[in-house]
This record gives structure tokens, sequence and C-alpha cells, in this order.
């Protein structure tokens, strides 16, 4: 009768564990934790051990001391000399370029050499000691230092930047506070420290004002001297000017110039005058030309013309040596002279105002040089006396000068920062406890092994039918005895759950022949076996127990002694008879068919007719047989033998047996078309379970069932 166990349970025992992979079993991971709190409990403890004793034996211990500044607001402008050493710009700009000033390579120079800090080993590391065991010791030792012995330069810049490191400086929001923080290991240095920074960078502001005064007072003078010079020159040069003859003042040229305009005047009148007379002339000379009486009277206008013509012919009045003629030509004449003569006076007067206004522009050309000549004097004059001025405050300034910061308060002694006692504790504790709790969830990730029934129920997708704890024998030949001495103990409890579950699997047709299998030797498969014999037996049942193992026959090592040297190869080849070879033991209460040594192949010897012949006849012959199997993945001896098989009982170590290798052998048995009939956890470590949180789940093995059975 071949084994099949029910295809639908073990689908969904597999549906069961085909949870995703991307989800976490928040309960499950508490579980872990919980299950492992000593061991994080040890680590956190260790943790804050060592966080003592880094606080107490290894941290240098830190102070810290802060002075206080306080930035003086800017009051004036660079025409006033005074703002060249007046106080700064309240801007945020102004601030932090102050802060940078005191965080300055020079002025952290000044205060390391002021302070000789070059002799303090924490700012000077060639002075530090190093231990015997330090890893500075250890390297110029294997000679892998090989770094040139540094100068004074070298020792000054690390000096430099160690301070620099212990210095910090912040300007305190909305107002113009600038605070100056150092710490080192001393409280009395990073006091000395902070003070010495803060007056220096004081002093450093006064440096500054008196190198601007300095250089503006050197500046000033200077220029006072070439402004003197050059008032001199000039004031010469306008005396020089105004003493020349021929310069006149602002009356003078302003009545040259009157004398033009009336000139000018003049000139025109004239020429008018000489343009009528060239007219008349021009119009008596036609009407003379004309011979015409009238015309010559019309032009002439004169009366006495007029009358010489009157009452006379033209031969009389145009006869030569006539009267009118002779008046005519004296008229002629006289309009000649006229014309001459306004000619001759225009001409005067153009030169006479040509002259002067050559000479009003000489006179105004000079005048405007005298003018600007005197405004340049004074211009000079006025920045002689102003330089001069400022001269004098400037060097009156050199001798009161005064930093633009003020303590507002000093640095006192230093508090002490680090190392934090407290919170190193806290964090210790914490880093300490992750660590432990990291530690567990590790062990945890890497454990490939079962540890309950639902683990192994889980990865396998077979029942669990017995949850057996590790018997508290000493040696394999006593499991005999304590099975009949103590009959209500755990381990004995649980075989009977196991026997229970077993027969209960198949109600309509209970199995009677019963293979027991594991996957490598070790497991309790043997155990099983044997206390399943007994416990059948107890039952009024004829019970034969088989070794199917009959390459290690470890059957010799729980009964003290075979009765005879005929075994189940024996029976198998007909060599005896089952009746003769099989022997009862008392103490077992059962038929023991022992296995014996032989050149057969032992998977050759149960793949045989004989073998199955052999089965049906001790099937016929007792109630139930039950045959101890090799492990399935040492040899094939199992799968050949299940076969023949009503059930499996198939045993997994707890805690030690593989997941990998259990999934291997119940495939090598699916392979050959058999299912187990169940899972036996076996061996189990009562202590073990309670210390991975196990011990309140179900089995022997629980906590609460400590009053049901003896020890």
């Amino acid at each position: 009768m071949l084994v099949r166990n029910d295809m639908n349970d073990t689908n969904r025992s597999l549906a069961a564990q085909a949870l995703p992979d991307d989800e976490i079993d928040l309960m499950a991971l508490f579980g872990t934790l919980w299950r492992g709190k000593l061991w994080i409990a040890l680590a956190a403890f260790i943790g804050l051990v060592l966080g003592g004793v880094y606080v107490t034996q290894i941290a240098v211990p830190k102070y810290t001391s802060t002075t206080v500044l306080a930035i003086q607001e800017e009051e004036s402008s660079l025409i006033d000399i005074p703002s060249a050493v007046g106080g700064l710009s309240a801007d945020s700009e102004a601030i932090n370029t102050e802060i940078e000033v005191i965080r300055s390579r020079g002025l952290l120079e000044t205060v390391v050499t002021e302070l000789s800090l070059l002799e303090d080993p924490e700012f000077n590391p060639t002075l530090v000691e190093h231990s015997l065991l330090s890893l500075g010791t250890l390297l110029s030792a294997l000679n892998l230092t090989t770094k040139e012995e540094p100068t004074r330069q070298d020792l000054l810049n690390e000096a430099v930047k160690r301070l620099g490191q212990r210095l910090g400086v912040a300007a305190k929001r909305q107002t113009y506070i600038i605070t100056i923080s150092v710490t080192t290991d001393g409280k009395e240095k990073s006091q000395l420290i902070a003070n010495t920074i803060a007056e220096t960078y004081r002093q450093d502001q006064v440096q500054v004002k008196f190198n601007t005064l300095d250089e503006g007072v050197t500046w000033l003078s200077e220029r006072v001297v070439e402004l003197e010079t050059e008032l001199e020159e000039r004031d010469a040069a306008l005396k020089k000017a105004t003493s020349a003859a021929d310069y006149i003042n602002v009356e003078g040229l302003a009545l040259m110039n009157a004398q033009a305009r009336e000139l000018t005047e003049r000139l025109l009148g004239e020429k008018r005058d000489a343009e009528n007379a060239a007219a008349n002339f021009a119009l008596l000379n036609s009407a003379v030309d004309s011979r015409s009486v009238d015309l010559v009277l019309e032009a002439t206008k004169d009366p006495t013309l007029r009358r010489l013509a009157q009452d006379r012919s033209a031969s009389e009045i145009w006869g030569t040596g006539s009267p009118f003629m002779t008046r005519l030509d004296l008229l002629v004449t006289r309009a000649r002279t006229d014309v001459e003569r306004s000619t001759t006076q225009v001409k005067s007067l153009q030169d006479s105002v040509t002259a002067l206004e050559a000479r009003v522009d000489d006179q105004a050309a000079k005048l405007g040089e005298l003018q600007q000549m005197n405004r340049e004097l004074e211009t000079v004059s006025v920045l002689y006396e102003t330089f001069q001025t400022r001269l004098k405050e400037t060097t009156i300034q050199q001798g009161i000068q005064s930093p633009d910061a003020r303590v507002l308060s000093k640095a006192i002694t230093g508090e002490k920062v680090a190392p934090r006692t407290a919170i190193i504790g806290v964090m210790s504790l914490i880093l300490g406890a992750m660590t432990g709790a990291g530690i567990v969830l590790l062990r945890e990730l890497k454990t490939d092994t079962f540890r309950n029934a639902e683990e192994l129920e889980g990865a396998t997708g077979a029942h669990v039918i017995g949850q057996v704890p590790l018997f508290p024998i000493s040696a394999r030949i006593d499991l005999l005895q304590y099975l009949k001495d103590k009959p209500t103990s755990a381990a004995v409890e649980s075989i009977r759950n196991m026997r229970t579950s077993l027969l209960l699997s198949n109600m309509d047709e209970p199995p009677k022949v019963i293979m027991s299998t594991s996957t490598i030797p070790g497991e309790g498969k043997t155990t099983q076996s044997i206390s399943l014999a007994q416990n059948l037996s107890g039952l009024g049942k004829r019970v034969l127990l088989v070794e199917g193992d009959i390459r290690r026959r470890t059957l010799d090592e729980y009964f003290q002694k075979k009765a005879g040297k005929e075994g189940l190869l024996s029976v198998i080849t007909g060599e005896a008879t089952l009746e003769e070879t099989a022997l009862f033991h008392d103490r077992l209460g059962a038929d023991v068919l022992v296995g014996e040594k032989s050149q057969l192949n032992a998977a050759d010897v149960f793949s045989s007719e004989a073998f199955k012949t052999f089965l049906e006849h001790a099937r016929a012959a007792y109630d139930f047989v039950i045959i101890d199997t090799p492990p399935v993945l040492v040899v094939p001896d199992a799968r050949v033998i299940g076969q023949h098989c009503d059930a499996i009982m198939y045993s997994v170590k707890w805690d030690s047996t593989s997941k990998a290798q259990v999934r291997a052998a119940l495939n090598e048995l699916r392979a050959v078309n058999l299912n187990v009939s169940g899972l036996v956890l076996s061996q189990i470590d009562a202590k073990g379970m309670k210390r991975y949180g196990y011990g309140d789940r179900g089995g022997a093995y629980g906590t609460y069932g400590g009053g049901y059975y003896d020890e």
C-alpha cells in the first residue's frame, strides 16, 4: 500500500506561506527582538560601560570660554577727517567682515606668538608624548613615517590652524554684538585665549586707525606744502598782472564799451548822410545830362537857380557863361564836395570804431584772465586753509584713538562642554541596544533551521504530527529504561501525542506499516521508531520493529545484544523465517528484527520482490510494523522502502537541520511519488525554546504543561 497524503492540505499550507517578500511582519520583528532582549540588554550595558570608559579614561575634557564684544556704529563721511577713525557700518556685511577679521590668520598668528602656544602640546603636535602602543610609535618603529622635521613656520601654521578650529565667532541677530568662543582642554587656557583674541582685535582696530591717521597726516602735510607754494606763486602772478600799465578795471572797460557804442551810432548816421549825398549827386548829374530845366530844378531845389531860369529861353539858360549855368556848376561842385566829405567822414569814423572795438576786446580778455587768476588764487587759498585745518585735527586725533569694539563681558573660567557625560551615556546605551538588536536580527536572519512547528509546516507544506523534546539520557542504551520508568514524562507524552496524530491521519484506513526516516543522520529517527514501538505495544498491539538501516545497524546501541546472528537479510533471502529471527524484547514489549552485515547492496535488497513478500507477511503477522530507515539525503534506501509503506514519519532535528536540506530531502521523496504522513520536530531543547520565546506555544515543551509531566 503506497503512501499518498491529501494534496489539498499540502497546497493550503504552501499558499499560507506565500506571503509577499516585501512585506515586514512587525509582530514577528518585535517578537524576535523580545526573544533577544537579554542580548540586547547585555549589548546596551556593554555600550554604556564603553561610554563610561571613554568619558572617564579616554576623552579629553574640553572647556569653552566666551568674550562678548559690542561694535560701535558709524558716525561720519571722508571730507570730515574723523570719519577715517569713526565707528563701523552697522550693516550685516560690515559685521561679517569684522568676524572674518577676528578669524584672520594674521590676528591668530599674533595671539599664538603672544601666548607662546607653540609650547603647548594641544597646538604643537610634536610635543605630544605617544604611548608605546600608540599608532605614531608603531609607524615610527616600522619607518613608515618619512615626513621631514617640521620647520618653525610649519609649526606656526599648524598652531594657527588648530587655534582656528577651536575658535568660534558669531554675531547675534538684530544686534551689534559679537561673541568670541574658544574651546580647549584647559579652563584657564580657554579664558586666556578668548580674552587675548578680543584684546588683540581691539588693538588691531586702534593700530589700523593709527596707521590710517599716520598716512593721512603724511598726505595732508605734503599737500599743505604744495598748496602753500602754489598759493604764493599765484599771488605773485596776480600782483604782476594787475601792476601792468595797460590793464584797466571793470569800470574803465565799461566806459570804453560806451564810447564804442557811441561811435558806432555816429558811424551809422554818417553812412546814411553819405548815402543821401551820393544819391543827390547822382540825381543831379542825371538831371544835368538830360538838359531838362524842370528836372534840374527838381533835383537842386535851389530858389536862386529857379529865379535865374524864369523868363529865359533854353539857349539863355544853357548858354556858356549864363547865370543859370554858373549857379548850376556851383551847385554841382557843392554836391560833389558833400559826397567827398561824407565819404571821408565815414572812413574816419569806421577806423575809430574798429580801433576802439579791438582795444575793448583786448582789455576784456586781459580782464577775464585777471579775474581767472584771482578765482584760482581764492580756490587755492580755501584749499590751503581747509587742509591746514584738517592737518591740525588729524594730528590731534593721533593721540586719542579708541577701538570700534568694546568688551561687554570678559571671558571667565571655561565651562566644560565635552565630553557630555549624560548625552554620551544615553547615546552609548542606545547604540549598544541598536548593536544588540542588529546582532539578534542578523542572527535570526542567518538562521536556516526550524525552531517551531509553524516554521516547519510553512517551509515544507506538510503537517507536524509530533514535537519531541530531547530525552534526558546519557546513552542510547538508557532509552528503554527511561521509557519504562518515566511513562508520564514530557518526552514520553510527546511520543504518545505523535502516535495519536499518526494513527488518526487516516481514520478510514489506519496505517500498519510505518517508515521512520530523516534528512541526515543524528536527527532522532531511531529514537522515534523505538519510542513509537514501545508506545504501540503498550496498547496491547503486536508490534515489529525492523532495522531498515542495514548499513549502520544502530539498534545494537539501544539493545544490549542481538539474540542471534540472523537478521533482516536472512528473512528476506529465505535463509530464516520471520518468527525465528524476530526477537521479543521485554522492556520494549515488541519484536525486533535487526539488520545484519551483507555484501549485497541495500537498495537492491529493498527493491526486490522478496522484500515486498517479507512486508506482506509481516503485515499479516503484526498489528504494526515500524521500519527505521537511513536518512533520505545519504542513501536511496528510504525512497525504495517508502514505496511499500502506509505512512512515512519524517524526523527533523530542532534548530539543527537546515531548511534547504529538508526541502531537498522532501523533494527527493516527492520525485518518487512519496509524501510524508507527518513531520516530527525532534530533540527539542526546552530551555532553548523558552530563550527563543516559544516556551508558551504547544507541545510537550509548553510552559503551561509543567504540572502534567514527570521530570
